[in-house]
């Protein structure tokens, strides 16, 4: 068993030190994959600003139909365009997304539990391979919980998903679960996303920190930011311009989007941050003038 007693807390982060080992590629840490491997990296990361726009709309695998998704049919097709990748289950994709978008797609593949369940930490991969290459997955998403009851089990169901990802050069996207007990400190960030990229997935979807910048620069792989529950618009934008500026490779936002009073306009302005280099005062200004240009 390792000692972790008596050791020092790592410093060495070089966060204004670009990662050294990119070669020509624009993904962090991808430099080594196979040409499928990074065909599909490259279509969740946008090849111009190495970045991604996530849109998550995989809240109802356990909680419903959740405010502003009742109808994914009549939802998905206003926000699509502006995304580089798409969030979802098999059945809201096949049903809802037509394939006509060729939009990328991060396909949620584990599941276990629903809201009516306090515990939701033992999740396990309910989606085979093959069907994620029938669907043509860009990736597969898979969520860990990281020093909660079904750690040990969550993280056995990521490496399995590793394994048959790199025999079927289909990225894997580690994701970092908080639960209602669960901290969300800085510490925490660091030991969370470190270990699954140690695991070997080629992507971590994790929360903002403080100190997100050493979360950022510890984890080889790149980090996507989960806009996690609705706050205001102004908020969400700073967010996501602090989170590319920590490092991050982009952002999942769902319900900050489809939550948003405008959410066409809201989407667009993060993507102003994520891939032009919009401050977050100037994506807010961006998206009064849009959601007051679309009421006229």
């Amino acid at each position: 068993m390792a000692d972790n007693i008596g050791n020092k807390a790592a410093k060495q982060f070089s966060e204004n030190t670009e990662f050294a080992n990119n070669g020509s590629f624009h993904v962090k840490g991808a430099v080594h994959y196979d040409w499928g491997m990074k065909d599909r990296l490259s279509r969740i990361f946008n090849p111009a600003s190495g970045n991604t726009v996530m849109l998550a709309f995989d809240h109802g695998y356990f909680m419903g139909p959740v405010s502003g998704l009742e109808r994914l049919d009549l939802l998905i097709p206003k926000l699509a365009n502006h995304a580089d990748c798409l969030m979802g289950t098999r059945g809201a994709i096949r049903s809802c997304v037509p394939p006509t978008f060729n939009k990328s797609i991060a396909l949620r593949a584990s599941s276990g539990s629903s809201v009516l369940q306090d515990d939701l930490s033992h999740e396990s991969m309910v989606v085979d391979i093959e069907d994620a290459i029938k669907m043509n997955a860009s990736a597969i998403a898979i969520q860990t919980f990281i020093g909660a009851d079904g750690q040990k089990e969550t993280i056995e169901e990521l490496n399995r998903a590793v394994n048959l990802g790199s025999k079927f050069s289909i990225p894997v996207m580690g994701v970092v679960a908080v639960g209602k007990e669960m901290e969300r400190t800085t510490q925490f960030f660091l030991l969370a996303t470190r270990m699954l990229a140690e695991f070997g997935v080629q992507m971590v979807k994790t929360y903002y920190c403080d100190d997100f910048g050493k979360v950022a620069a510890a984890c080889p792989v790149p980090l996507v930011v989960a806009g996690g529950k609705k706050i205001s618009e102004k908020d969400a934008l700073s967010l996501a311009y602090h989170s590319i500026q920590g490092g991050a490779a982009g952002v999942d936002m769902g319900r900050n989007i489809f939550q948003s009073e405008d959410p066409e306009a809201m989407i667009q302005a993060v993507a102003k941050v994520v891939h032009e280099g919009y401050s977050d005062q100037e994506a807010y200004e961006f998206f009064l003038q849009l959601t007051k240009d679309n009421t006229q």
